[in-house]
């Protein structure tokens, strides 16, 4: 436990040392993004891509269809498809700030290692396209490797690819590996609706025919019903909402465009029922709610 603490700590403090200002921060590591947060941050929505994510201090909440992931030092979480949810850092200080590494998957690195690893003995994990578990010295003592490799642009090149295969590697012998598995495989119910999921990403400003999605996934309607919702804990039509909403508060947001506007463009035919929709969604109305977060940029975040 004082190993583990220790390297916990070196990886918070590596992370603190790199990124001094709140926020998302690129890196050398082409896959690694650093986050901080000084402060509470308010529920913010985002699709998540397929990747690692490892809190080293604070705390942060997930919230993806009726789930909470619950995250703390030392927890990792993993995400196997792109998937809307809605993250806020729950615990963080400016002494104690909220500080976290995301690592993006190489499907190839991933792969080939899912081809060579066995896969963890045991019952399959349930198809949810998220989860969060407690990290295992293994993954930290890889994550530290990977994280001091900051400071040392020669080694990157070489060294870099061989600490974020340790990483996989580590995530594929764990507890989440056949979960790990399902970013993979083409085969399937659950490659099924990784098509289906990518579908709707790109057509969610169309109106939503379940008929058709079934049919360009090759499933039958009730079967695309419940294995999509047993993979995003949403049902196609509440998928869909999220990403039109999330895409409206962000043309609002970063190109200043009115309500109206906004909704016409991410697919609504009625102005009345997205304000009610986006009202019911991030708990405001969206003129009062993108006049808050332009007044507090500093708690919109996204964890």
């Amino acid at each position: 436990m004082v190993d583990f603490m220790k390297t916990l700590n070196e990886i918070a403090a590596l992370i603190a040392r790199h990124v001094s200002k709140d926020g998302f921060h690129a890196t050398s590591i082409e896959r690694a993004t650093l986050v901080r947060s000084s402060t509470l941050t308010m529920p913010m929505p985002s699709v998540y891509r397929p990747q690692l994510c490892l809190v080293a201090q604070g705390r942060k909440d997930v919230t993806m269809g009726d789930h909470i992931f619950r995250y703390s030092p030392g927890r990792y979480g993993i995400v196997t498809h792109d998937l809307p949810a809605i993250g806020h850092v729950v615990e963080a200080t400016p002494d104690n700030p909220y500080l976290c590494l995301y690592l993006d998957f190489d499907p190839i690195m991933l792969g080939d290692l899912a081809a060579r690893v066995p896969p963890p003995p045991g019952t399959p994990s349930p198809p949810i396209g998220k989860t969060v578990s407690d990290a295992g010295p293994g993954l930290l003592d890889a994550t530290l490797r990977l994280l001091r490799l900051l400071d040392d642009p020669a080694a990157l090149p070489v060294l870099g690819p061989l600490a974020e295969q340790e990483i996989i590697y580590h995530l594929l012998a764990g507890p989440d590996g056949i979960r790990m598995r399902h970013i993979t495989s083409s085969q399937g119910r659950v490659a099924q609706i990784g098509r289906a999921i990518a579908w709707i990403g790109q057509n969610f400003r169309e109106r939503l025919s379940i008929e058709r999605l079934a049919a360009e996934t090759g499933m039958s309607p009730s079967s695309l019903h419940e294995h999509f919702r047993a993979v995003t804990a949403m049902t196609p039509l509440q998928f869909q909402k999220q990403l039109r909403l999330q895409e409206a508060r962000s043309l609002m947001l970063l190109q200043d465009i009115d309500v109206t506007t906004a909704a016409l463009r991410v697919g609504y035919e009625s102005p009345t029922q997205f304000s009610r929709e986006y009202r019911r969604h991030f708990g405001e109305p969206p003129a009062r709610d993108i006049a808050r977060l332009r007044a507090s940029p500093a708690l919109a975040v996204v964890a």
